[in-house]
């Protein structure tokens, strides 16, 4: 039987740039938008505060974009300060590239893995989905859900008893299965 794990965001993730005014070089999104209306232009950042000095920075969302460009309610959503919306466009690969940031998930997500009275069979097959793009590392997973250390689970897979498809060593933002034999 197939066990369904899910790796879910708590909050909105860390997002890594230097600070101009500290040492800091992390900062906390908090889901606000700021629109700038240049007569029928729009300009729309991100908020995010320092987790030092809690200085405010701007990622750039829209730039220069003509108000009849934006759809009315993704326009509704950035001025309602939609907290989703914020989680979305830290994900966005072109967001994070426009502004030359990166995210940091330590402690922004959690493994729900159902039921563990389960996990005492022999064989057990997983099958691991992301409800958001965490790069996490299979092994800590793995280890995680079942109840094991990370050493005994880098064990079992080079013994061959933890099979998948997908490569188990390095960081995976997708969803993947495996199968654990005891």
């Amino acid at each position: 039987m197939l066990e369904d794990w899910v790796v879910m965001p708590t909050c909105l993730p860390l997002v890594l740039r230097r600070c101009p005014i500290c040492p800091s070089g992390r900062f906390r999104p908090n889901g606000k938008f700021r629109v700038n209306a240049h007569h029928k232009l729009l300009d729309v950042w991100l908020l995010v505060l320092c987790a030092g000095c809690g200085e405010t920075a701007k990622l750039t969302v829209l730039e220069r974009a003509t108000v009849r460009s934006v759809r009315p309610g993704l326009l509704d959503r950035l001025h309602g300060n939609d907290p989703a919306l914020a989680a979305e466009l830290l994900q966005d690969p072109a967001v994070r590239r426009r502004n030359r940031v990166s995210l940091d998930w330590d402690g922004a997500w959690r493994l729900d893995t159902g039921d563990p009275a389960r996990r005492d069979r022999e064989v057990i097959d997983v099958s691991v989905r992301f409800a958001a793009r965490i790069p996490v590392r299979p092994v800590r997973l793995i280890a995680e859900g079942c109840g094991i250390p990370r050493a005994e689970v880098e064990r079992l897979i080079d013994e061959g008893r933890v099979v998948s498809v997908v490569r188990l060593s390095g960081r995976l933002s997708g969803d993947f299965t495996f199968t654990l034999k005891r």
